[in-house]
């Protein structure tokens, strides 16, 4: 694979997923965290202006897409810390970047097409988006935020629903306690995933875990959302079919009857996406998607630590937030 030598979890990942002979075991590796990883403001939040860049443990600026890796890097040979059991421990486990907060409203995305992806508000018709409350829920109800290195291809069409991706990285539901913050990065464990049909596109939704949430170990697939946290899953359907419904837009579809897939399916939804975005970053072809890395050295869209710096100082300084609109706190009731 043409891809492996640049960025070296890839090949961590094959050997996870392989189960190479002679690997060291999960239990006696310990993950990197998140603490690898900054942000550095540009603009003025709330604003349509403002970008969030991010920065690796090397101080280069990066594409939180493009250039962290699915796969969380680990130190090896390095026992599991005293609090962490070992059965948390033997799960396929990604890396997931944080756009949206739990309870908050802003619609925070990683901006797929500006060089290295930096996470913007979502703007339409001029506006700033905003999700709006629809009784009893507030804002968004779990931490929600996208994989790195996946991409849900539009020119592929899925089996079972007919429909194409969306252009974008695969998103994931969060569920665990702690609420996070914009751009951080966690390593989360997949459970499951619904497919959801937005305006005739498919937008999988990953439902994960935070793998350090003190009930981590609880969570290995996904009725056990429903044992232990019950209720989540069926607000869950309804959040996600009505959020636009305020907007004057139809409730979304799903496939499966709306039914929720299991973990093994999730993770072979993330497999082809992470397979869809290798492709995407080796063509050199125009594509509407900015693939500009600092890391992925192979391919065609790498440039060097000194651009993507100038990258970030091009954008506009930061400076005092804007108030955020007194409609985003308004309560909607939609009928059954």
């Amino acid at each position: 694979m043409l891809l492996l030598r640049s960025y070296g979890a890839l090949t961590l990942c094959q050997a996870v997923l392989t189960r190479c002979p002679g690997r060291p075991t999960a239990a006696s590796r310990r993950w990197l965290s998140m603490e690898r990883y900054s942000t550095q403001e540009r603009g003025r939040p709330n604003t349509a202006e403002y970008r969030l860049y991010f920065k690796n443990g090397d101080g280069q600026f990066i594409s939180p897409f493009h250039d962290i890796p699915l796969y969380p890097e680990t130190d090896k040979d390095v026992d599991v810390p005293a609090k962490k059991s070992k059965p948390n421990w033997n799960k396929n486990v990604f890396n997931m970047v944080v756009e949206v907060p739990r309870w908050t409203n802003a619609k925070m995305e990683i901006a797929t097409k500006e060089p290295l992806n930096p996470i913007k508000q979502d703007v339409k018709k001029g506006k700033l988006r905003y999700v709006a409350n629809i009784f009893p829920h507030k804002g968004y109800i779990w931490n929600y935020g996208a994989l790195p290195q996946t991409w849900e291809d539009p020119k592929h069409k899925d089996e079972s629903t007919k429909c194409c991706g969306d252009n974008d990285p695969i998103d994931v539901c969060e569920i665990g306690s702690k609420v996070c913050s914009r751009g951080e990065v966690i390593i989360v464990k997949p459970l499951g995933v619904l497919g959801l049909i937005d305006e005739g596109e498919m937008d999988w939704k990953i439902i994960a875990i935070n793998i350090d949430d003190p009930e981590a170990d609880k969570f290995n697939d996904i009725e056990d959302v429903r044992k232990h946290k019950p209720g989540y899953l069926e607000a869950t359907v309804d959040w996600l079919k009505s959020y636009k419904v305020p907007d004057g837009k139809p409730e979304n579809q799903f496939g499966f009857n709306s039914e929720f897939k299991n973990k093994d399916f999730a993770i072979e939804v993330i497999k082809k996406t992470h397979s869809y975005w290798i492709d995407l970053v080796n063509k050199s072809d125009k594509t509407d998607i900015d693939c500009k890395s600092v890391t992925v050295i192979d391919s065609p869209f790498c440039c060097s630590k000194e651009e993507a710096e100038s990258i970030v100082k091009s954008a506009p300084s930061t400076g005092n937030q804007s108030p955020i609109p007194s409609e985003v706190d308004v309560w909607h009731f939609l009928k059954s």
